[in-house]
């Protein structure tokens, strides 16, 4: 469902601008005609909502599914903090053919690999899985404050849970840390309300699952140590004697930690623009580390999704750009979207 946001946004924006405008071929229908006009739409809003219905079942789908992932995934948790060593068979990797080496090249791999751990001390489990993982994706690096990394050499895991059966849809992020100096808590947690019905007041525009809000957590911060805030000291006149002062305030600070106190939605659902801003993109996040980082998170950590990532955004690239360059493309005509 939820494919790369970056790809997706390229394509609704340039569906966006199919949408045309009315041909005003509407207003010339005669009566008997519109109201049959009106029976088609009718059909039409049944069919959003037996997609709602649809999106519900692919909810439910989806939380099995995880179910039978967890394990996996609990085993690379293992085997990246260092509670479980894999065995030997576990740790052969079948080489593509393109990536095998020569034997001397293999030798002076094994020499170098050899000489680099008697050079350092024996690492235990993955170090920095997760800020690798974060540092690597563009998404997730703009996040990030130099401040932010040495917190995130402390992630352990990630976690996605699903709403329970007959629960509204939601899925929550459960971040797990380890004991560190930074705060107490050895989970933080954000989770995400979706919807899943079309809106009565616009039916056509159901689109799928949509977020309707996200709640954080608190971080019992050490003291001295809440990076998503900053002292700074500023000087002010007095405007009677003409003396200065300097006054010391507290404000907030850039960090990924402020990914865990999101605006809130007030129940009338009205936001300001820069919290509507905010949310966007805090949905988009969230989405991401639920559809891809968490599922694919060592190819992240390699570099491999990343290649992925790019492949597909050069490809839909180049299809856009033959389109382009042919001389019988008509874009009036050939990207008309289906329905």
């Amino acid at each position: 469902m939820m494919q790369n946001p970056q790809i997706l946004a390229a394509l609704q924006e340039r569906l966006d601008g199919l949408n045309g405008s009315p041909s005003g071929y509407m207003e010339s229908l005669p009566k008997v005609v519109k109201r049959r006009v009106n029976a088609l739409k009718n059909l039409q809003v049944k069919c959003a909502h037996i997609e709602a219905k649809f999106y519900e079942e692919v909810h439910e789908l989806e939380r099995k599914y995880a179910a039978l992932y967890q394990p996996l995934f609990d085993k690379r948790s293992d085997i990246v903090r260092a509670a479980y060593e894999p065995t030997d068979e576990e740790c052969e990797w079948k080489a593509d053919e393109e990536e095998e080496l020569t034997e001397e090249m293999k030798e002076k791999a094994k020499l170098e690999e050899e000489k680099k751990d008697e050079e350092k001390e024996d690492p235990k489990g993955i170090p920095e899985f997760w800020l690798t993982v974060f540092k690597n994706v563009d998404l997730l690096s703009d996040m990030l404050q130099e401040h932010d990394e040495p917190i995130l050499t402390h992630l352990q895991d990630i976690k996605v849970k699903f709403s329970d059966p007959g629960q509204p849809m939601s899925f929550t992020l459960e971040f797990y840390f380890e004991p560190n100096e930074f705060f107490t808590n050895t989970v933080l947690i954000k989770t995400y309300k979706m919807r899943s019905e079309p809106d009565e007041s616009d039916p056509f525009s159901f689109d799928g699952p949509e977020i309707m809000s996200c709640t954080g957590c608190t971080i019992d911060w050490t003291k001295g140590k809440n990076v998503t805030l900053k002292t700074i000291k500023k000087k002010q006149k007095h405007k009677g004697r003409g003396t200065v002062r300097t006054v010391t305030k507290t404000v907030p600070n850039d960090s990924f930690f402020n990914f865990f106190s999101p605006p809130e939605v007030p129940e009338n659902g009205e936001l300001d623009e820069d919290s509507e801003a905010i949310l966007a993109a805090d949905f988009e996040i969230g989405h991401f580390i639920r559809e891809r980082i968490v599922p694919r998170a060592i190819l992240y950590f390699t570099g491999e999704a990343i290649e992925d990532d790019d492949d597909e955004v050069s490809e839909e690239g180049e299809e856009e750009a033959d389109e382009e360059n042919d001389p019988d493309y008509d874009p009036k005509v050939s990207t008309q979207p289906g329905s």
